[in-house]
């Protein structure tokens, strides 16, 4: 498990026993955007030492209403990650929603990430797979966690085992998901790293007004659990200005607010390790 990630982040500070960050705005709004945060989230990851992986979606295909917000254009999106990860030494990934983008977005991201709607889709995991990039596979709302080794075995039979699976909540009635915290530990289970994401899993999805709400306000206690509960990476969405945001604002974390948590967290995973 820790050999990809030791090479993952051959050009930082890695401590296997710390956690590693998955964090970005959700989609790439703009070239000046995603700057912005890397750069700042970059800054703070490097004093306290934890490991961090830049992610911006280029184009979110998962949309409730028509109306929404899906990109700027793939490509022109996927340059600008790119371009940012080079600049700044970090590796970068982001989701992608068919078996024909995982060879596009391959290109551009080190970590290709399949949506949890999509974790099931055998020909989008193969085609992940095969690209030999690190595959990180959200469980669905709609799974447990011990469900999950059946995505691992379809891109380890591809031969590729740079696997790691991400816990987002279930579904709990029509519009809003809880988190079961044995689901970190059944999947560490299966031997792959797994990732807790803070911000998707308190969304609040197919709201009357056609936009996912959610409860920022618990992002600090999600990732609390998450750690306690020996998740390996955290996974958060942030963005200067959530009210102003493209997509998912109602449940992304403000920047200025990423430091002190990420601090706490720190103290948190010394004491529990």
């Amino acid at each position: 498990m820790e050999n990809y990630l030791t090479e993952l982040f051959s050009k930082q500070q890695y401590d296997p026993k710390n956690f590693f960050l998955i964090a970005g705005p959700c989609v790439v709004e703009s070239e000046a955007l995603i700057n912005q945060v890397g750069e700042k989230v970059a800054d703070i990851c490097r004093r306290l030492n934890i490991p961090y992986i830049f992610k911006s979606s280029y184009k979110k295909a998962n949309r409730t209403s028509a109306g929404s917000f899906t990109g700027i254009g793939d490509e022109e999106a996927l340059g600008f990650v790119k371009k940012l990860g080079e600049r700044l030494s970090l590796p970068t990934t982001s989701d992608i929603h068919s078996a024909q983008e995982a060879t596009i977005a391959a290109k551009y991201v080190d970590i290709l990430q399949i949506p949890a709607f999509l974790c099931r889709q055998t020909d989008l995991l193969v085609a992940a797979g095969e690209t030999g990039k690190i595959v990180n596979v959200k469980k669905g709302q709609f799974l447990n966690g011990p469900s999950m080794k059946f995505a691992v075995e379809k891109l380890y039979n591809t031969g590729n085992k740079k696997v790691g699976l991400i816990e987002r909540g279930n579904t709990f009635g029509y519009q809003d998901l809880v988190v079961d915290y044995r689901n970190i530990t059944w999947m560490k289970e299966i031997n792959v790293p797994v990732i807790m994401d803070c911000t998707h899993s308190l969304q609040q999805p197919n709201q009357a007004a056609g936009i996912t709400g959610g409860n920022p306000e618990l992002i600090e206690t999600i990732a609390k659990a998450a750690i306690a509960t020996g998740a390996d990476g955290i996974f958060i969405e942030t963005h200067p200005n959530p009210a102003e945001a493209k997509s998912d604002g109602a449940n992304m974390l403000p920047l200025e607010l990423l430091e002190p948590l990420l601090e706490k967290l720190v103290r948190l995973r010394s004491a529990v390790a």
